[in-house]
């Protein structure tokens, strides 16, 4: 009786033992995961929020408008940033990482021909921080696209580290470059790099949308055998820097613009493709 009762035991354990080691079905496979804070859009693997402005901030000042008239998705998951009409009122376009971003390289492929802006229009790949004017100038690093104001200018591209003027009396031009380039270069997808480190920037432009890409067309550096130059704006002056050091709310933004927010001599709207955007952290 007792070997029947303790193969019974022994039965029963086994089975308790096997049911509580049974592991639940695991959850489906997403291939592109939500992030937590997605913002207003997800495109190429981040949250993004749109600005929107009822009166004209910067940069320009311009009206930015969070509406899918200025900025979209595409079928292709490509983002489309606009500047336009409405109501007799010009609007412009820009998105600003959800996550957080600092040291690293920043890859910005860009589609379509850009040689044919009006000199009003500014396309701005870059970084920007709020809350670090004092002590790193708003923590930016740029790559533009623009004729400034020169109908003439075919140097389109300019890599740039701030500050190079705001309030402050002169440029400082030893912070930024227009890199000589065949402007035919920019008629086609090109692909923007910087790699921002605290003891060099280096940029670079290469044909395609592969990075890093060949053939090169345009690249620059800038290290700390340069001045400390102060930003002045808005009757405030910064601490003096060489290469700014990103904060604690530093993020990737990309937009689209009016310098001085004036309508655009041919009083035509302008439309950029961003076809994707990678962050690599150092």
């Amino acid at each position: 009786m007792n070997k029947i009762f303790n193969s019974f035991l022994f039965l029963m354990t086994l089975i308790v033992t096997l049911v509580s080691c049974h592991q639940s079905d695991p959850p489906p496979y997403d291939p592109n995961p939500m992030p937590v804070d997605s913002g207003d859009i997800f495109f190429s693997g981040y949250g993004w929020t749109k600005k929107g402005s009822g009166f004209p901030v910067g940069p320009g000042p311009n009206y930015f408008s969070a509406t899918e008239n200025n900025v979209f998705l595409d079928a292709n998951g490509y983002l489309h940033l606009k500047i336009t009409k409405e109501n007799n009122q010009w609007k412009a376009a820009e998105v600003i990482s959800t996550a957080n971003m600092g040291y690293g390289t920043y890859v910005f492929t860009v589609a379509g021909n850009l040689t044919t802006f009006n000199e009003k229009v500014v396309l701005g790949l870059f970084t920007w921080d709020n809350n670090t004017f004092y002590e790193q100038g708003n923590s930016e690093v740029d790559i533009e696209f623009s004729r400034w104001n020169n109908p003439a200018d075919s140097l389109l591209l300019t890599y740039a580290v701030q500050p190079v003027i705001f309030d402050n009396p002169t440029i400082y031009q030893e912070r930024t470059l227009h890199p000589v380039m065949p402007v035919s270069l920019l008629k086609e997808t090109t692909t923007h790099v910087f790699t921002w480190r605290s003891d060099l920037i280096t940029w670079a432009s290469y044909q395609g949308e592969v990075y890093p890409g060949s053939p090169q067309i345009a690249s620059w550096s800038f290290d700390l055998t340069n001045q400390p130059r102060t930003k002045i704006e808005g009757g405030q002056t910064s601490l003096p820097i060489i290469i700014p050091a990103p904060g604690q709310t530093t993020n990737a933004r990309m937009n689209l613009w009016l310098l001085g927010g004036q309508a655009p001599t041919n009083n035509l709207g302008t439309e950029v493709v961003i076809k994707s955007f990678r962050y690599i952290p150092l």
